[in-house]
């Protein structure tokens, strides 16, 4: 029997919100679509997804569209329906306290300001999944954290976070095909 992943992006839905600070899980979903040959091309669990094989394992892509406070009711939709287990959970989003435009891989946690990772937490009633938090800056003493993470990037900031969301699909990559220690080790340096 293949190994099931199931991984996810968490953002915003709608046009409004792409390209914001809150949707870099978004954007990484869609490169690792591409980089797996698996489309999101389905609506099922509150969100849209595809189905598919890499490497031998079963993979399944998540891009809830529930908003992001109510990430987790997607999310343990998914869970349930395809019997993973959370260790095989790997969700991707951004995070104000990592550098910006670093990755950081963890095998559990907090939710720390978070509310999409508080309502997945919450929801599967453990924080103990995988992540790859995505670093997309700190807001200024002028904005307030909800507007900061829902306001775009200017261009000097999009290519560095370009490269950030292809570093966290290689980390999933390694995930994978190499466990998640050897991701660590690989990613957070």
């Amino acid at each position: 029997m293949e190994e099931k992943y199931l991984i996810v992006g968490l953002g915003n839905p709608g046009l409004k919100y792409k390209n914001t600070r809150h949707n870099v899980g978004f954007e990484a979903l869609d490169h690792l679509s591409e980089r797996f040959g698996i489309p999101i091309s389905k609506s099922k669990f509150k969100g849209h997804l595809g189905e598919g094989l890499w490497q031998g394992r079963k993979v399944v892509l998540l891009k809830p569209q529930t908003f992001m406070n109510l990430s987790g009711e997607s999310v343990l939709e998914a869970v349930t329906w395809h019997k993973v287990h959370v260790n095989h959970l790997i969700v991707l989003y951004d995070d104000i306290d990592i550098a910006f435009g670093k990755i950081r891989i963890r095998p559990k946690g907090s939710s720390g300001t978070h509310n999409g990772i508080k309502s997945v937490i919450n929801q599967l009633n453990s924080n103990a999944f995988p992540r790859i938090r995505i670093g997309i800056g700190r807001p200024t003493e002028q904005l307030d954290l909800a507007d900061f993470v829902l306001s775009k990037f200017d261009q000097e900031e999009l290519k560095i976070t370009h490269e950030a969301i292809l570093k966290s699909c290689d980390g999933v990559m390694e995930i994978l095909l190499n466990g998640l220690n050897n991701a660590m080790n690989l990613f957070n340096v």
